[in-house]
């Protein structure tokens, strides 16, 4: 019959200071075990002939016992004697198998690295963030899947949360003294991890950090504060990590028209989501009372996310919200995102500068006034050397090319059009100034879009399948 069952996990919380390990392997599968068992502080001792670069010089500066002979049934009976853990990590399974032959007579728990089979234990892929451990296994059945998954949890965990540790961990007894009533205790702890305390300890701001959790443990209402959040140009997974956090800790969103829904996803499951995206010629939100509502949320003390496609302060009236904000001693924060030009251009393969062609770029709106006149400035924007992108012009698009020309650009400069770029559906068409306004036409284009005007759409690159 089959063994199907799983090895043990290799027990993560044990304190392995001064245990003894030994490890039998000299090259990087080795090194990878050993960098972890000394996070660990163990004593480690090395059974090679010969040693990779890192563990030399982990063994001439004493870090860890170079045993420098062959992993044979001698050798191995002579170091296992004391050893609490064994990890055969050679490059060689019919080795590492001998090796956990021998471990497991010893009655001693063995790991084959890359090879469930002999092993009596399994090491998962693990997370450090100062005192917060995490581990991830797939029972050895898919130890690449278990390192990816670590690296995409990794990439949500906030720096600091080491440091936001180990402030809880010195305000535990005064927290419990404070709060003897278990469930009381620990609504405290929940408001102080969902709200600024926990961010103010991850900064290091240990004293802003206690006076926040002095006011939670005394029932004072927490000022609430504002978050100005650049979402980037459409596809999710351009999101920094800084505004994936907030989107996970506010208490509503107020958020914009050119999102995405998949973006909307990654908000907080209870978090109220507003409405306050502008339409052309419709506002649903006038700017005005967009600011007010930030004021009247977070007054009430509500943790307020203003959630904008592309990057606050690029078009996004970022600058307006803030000094309404400020007027008001508001708390904000503002966290920029890949604006529209460069995330849209890059997943079109349009590079915005290029040496021998663009040493400059401009960003510049093609909104039109309420008379449908186009004010910008035309002689900067017509220009060789230089990339013009011009955002929210789709409904202005022929006027916008038909002034460039009177300008003095050629008929045949080269022009593009991204449409929802970054997104699963993007569109990318290119012309030239005479041509793009019938290709978009023709084409259905529609917002959002952004229009991309220089020598740069001729050096467009398209990554082969």
């Amino acid at each position: 019959m089959t063994d199907t069952s799983e090895p043990a996990w290799f027990p993560i919380a044990l304190r392995l200071d001064d245990v003894r390990v030994l490890v039998v392997g000299g090259g990087m599968i080795a090194a990878n075990k050993v960098r972890l068992l000394l996070a660990h502080r163990a004593k480690v001792d090395v059974i090679a002939t010969r040693l990779d670069d890192e563990m030399r010089r982990w063994g001439e500066d004493g870090t860890i016992t170079h045993i420098a002979t062959t992993a044979d049934e001698g050798a191995l009976r002579t170091a296992l004697p004391g050893c609490r853990l064994v990890y055969a990590a050679t490059d060689d399974r019919e080795t590492n198998r001998a090796v956990a032959a021998i471990a497991r007579e010893m009655n001693i728990p063995v790991c084959a690295v890359d090879d469930p089979q002999p092993s009596t234990f399994i090491t998962p892929a693990q997370i450090h963030r100062g005192l917060v451990r995490i581990a991830i296994s797939t029972g050895g059945a898919a130890p690449v899947l278990a390192r990816r998954l670590r690296e995409q949890v990794e990439s949500s965990i906030p720096e600091g949360t080491g440091e936001l540790a180990i402030f809880m961990q010195q305000q535990r007894e005064y927290v419990g003294q404070a709060c003897p009533d278990i469930s009381r205790r620990r609504r405290v702890w929940e408001t102080f991890l969902d709200g600024a305390g926990a961010q103010a300890a991850r900064q290091n701001e240990t004293a802003r950090a206690r006076a926040i959790l002095d006011d939670i443990i005394a029932g004072t209402t927490t000022r609430g504060e504002v978050w100005l959040v650049g979402a980037g140009p459409g596809d999710p997974d351009l999101l920094t990590l800084r505004a994936l956090h907030m989107m996970q800790n506010a208490d509503s969103v107020l958020y914009d028209q050119l999102l995405s829904p998949a973006l909307l996803d990654r908000v907080r499951r209870d978090a109220e989501l507003v409405f306050v995206g502008k339409r052309r010629n419709r506002h649903t939100m006038p700017q005005e009372e967009i600011n007010a509502e930030l004021v009247r949320r977070a007054q009430a003390g509500q943790r307020v996310l203003r959630l904008k496609g592309g990057d606050p302060f690029v078009f996004g009236r970022g600058g307006e919200e803030i000094e309404a904000l400020l007027e008001s001693a508001i708390p904000f924060q503002v966290v920029p995102g890949i604006t529209a030009a460069n995330g849209c251009a890059a997943y079109a393969g349009i590079p915005l500068t290029h040496r021998d062609c663009a040493q400059a770029c401009m960003f510049v709106t093609g909104h039109a006034r309420a008379d449908g006149t186009l004010h910008l400035p035309w002689d900067s924007m017509a220009r060789p050397g230089q990339t013009v992108v011009i955002y929210m012009g789709v409904s202005a698009l022929p006027a916008l090319c038909a002034r460039l020309e009177e300008h003095g650009l050629p008929a045949d400069w080269p022009a593009a059009i991204v449409e929802r770029g970054t997104r699963a559906d993007q569109r990318v068409l290119t012309g030239t100034l005479a041509s793009l306004p019938r290709q978009a036409a023709s084409a259905g284009v529609g917002s959002p879009a952004l229009i991309i005007v220089g020598e740069v759409v001729r050096h467009r690159v398209i990554s082969p399948a």
